[in-house]
């Protein structure tokens, strides 16, 4: 039976977090000839072993044989997350989702490929949320939720009930957003960023930065 490869994308903070959990998710599922390494075009990075693991760049990473090839792509901006993922589906490597042994899920709940969902994340019941999804330590998303593609929740995020958020937006540490109603969900637009902490009380428009209690759009220094 030849190898099968698994990899995590990024040796930084984010990939050695969560290098352990993927340990862990292969040999709990017994995954038979199977290898693990980090992936990271960083030169600084080439040929060392970080972690107990290989780092190999892309293209080293393409080279190797290997019957299946799986990817983690543990990168914060959701952006750049999207332009790593295209290039590994075109070269045919396949979305690995990650999920922590103690992360919670309860009723109803959809999450596309390529999630990360790291240690105490809680994910309660009818929510959808789209494809390489981010969720940092002890983060949750209540009932009714929907969450868009290349989304990132630091640690402790706070995402209230019926909350819609866009594609690549970036939710900082700590921020709380406030629940919204059924019939008109609070909405965080594609690609706002929540600053660390913020409390988010009404809609944030695509593209915007806001910070602060209660969260106002950012002017910039």
């Amino acid at each position: 039976m030849s190898e099968i490869l698994f990899s995590i994308f990024g040796v930084g903070g984010c990939g050695r977090s969560i290098m352990p959990q993927a340990r862990r998710q292969l040999t709990d599922a017994k995954t038979p000839k199977a290898s693990l390494v980090f992936i990271d075009d960083d030169e600084a990075y080439s040929g060392q072993v970080i972690n107990g693991h290989n780092v190999l760049s892309y293209e080293n990473f393409l080279s190797k044989s290997a019957s299946e090839k799986y990817v983690a792509i543990a990168v914060a901006n959701g952006t750049t997350r999207e332009e790593i993922a295209l290039r590994c589906e075109n070269d045919g490597v396949r979305p690995w989702s990650l999920f922590s042994e103690n992360v919670v899920q309860m009723d109803n709940v959809e999450i596309g490929v390529g999630a990360i969902l790291s240690p105490f994340v809680t994910l309660t019941s009818n929510i959808t949320i789209g494809n390489h999804f981010h969720a940092n330590l002890y983060s949750y998303v209540e009932h009714d939720c929907v969450v868009g593609n290349y989304v990132t929740f630091g640690p402790g995020v706070k995402c209230n009930g019926n909350v819609h958020i866009g594609d690549y937006a970036y939710i900082g540490s700590g921020a709380v957003i406030k629940q919204g109603a059924p019939h008109k969900p609070l909405r965080i637009g594609e690609g706002a960023v929540i600053g660390m902490g913020a409390v988010v009380t009404k809609d944030v428009p695509p593209g915007e930065t806001v910070i602060g209690n209660p969260a106002r759009i950012s002017k910039g220094v």
